[in-house]
């Protein structure tokens, strides 16, 4: 596979990544106003308006820690689903921290809320393993050379027509 056609695959398994990370972040954020039972019928285009944001939100604060996690696997040949999976929780992970005040005298973060924390954690590991399913299992495959063509066998010797 050439490196440009290597490249489109990358960024649609990114984009589908970063789709399924921004459903999970708002369904799991909406799940308590989900599950109170006097809540009406949900409104289907208030739901794609936030799919939409969520897809907007992952992508822009995925985009730098994930493409770094892109190179180091390509550059590595590491076609591990545990790998993307661990790889996408620390980007989960970089993208909450990144929210988060940290004061830089006492070395903490204030405010952390764990139940978020754990949203973004979690939908990373699931966009590292569905990047992995578009992309991440040929990961490097762009470097190695196409496999040499075998001959065709030869021909059986009465199958020939005669010279005349």
């Amino acid at each position: 596979m050439s490196l440009i056609g290597r490249l489109i695959v990358i960024f649609i398994g990114f984009l589908a990544a970063c789709f399924v990370g921004g459903m999970i972040v708002v369904v799991a954020l909406l799940f308590p106003e989900f599950a109170d039972l006097g809540a009406g019928p949900v409104d289907q285009g208030a739901i794609d308006i936030l799919l939409g944001f969520g897809f907007i939100f992952v992508s822009g604060f995925a985009l730098v820690p994930a493409a770094a996690i892109v190179a180091i696997t390509e550059a590595l040949y590491i076609r591990s689903a545990l790998a993307y999976a661990v790889g996408g929780g620390v980007v989960g992970l970089a993208c909450y921290l990144g929210l988060i005040p940290f004061h830089s005298d006492s070395l903490q973060f204030e405010g952390i809320v764990r139940r978020h924390l754990e949203i973004m954690t979690g939908a990373g590991i699931v966009s590292g393993v569905v990047y992995w399913l578009i992309a991440g299992r040929n990961a490097g495959a762009w470097r190695n050379p196409p496999p040499p063509h075998k001959p065709p066998p030869p021909l059986p010797s009465n199958s020939r027509p005669d010279a005349r």
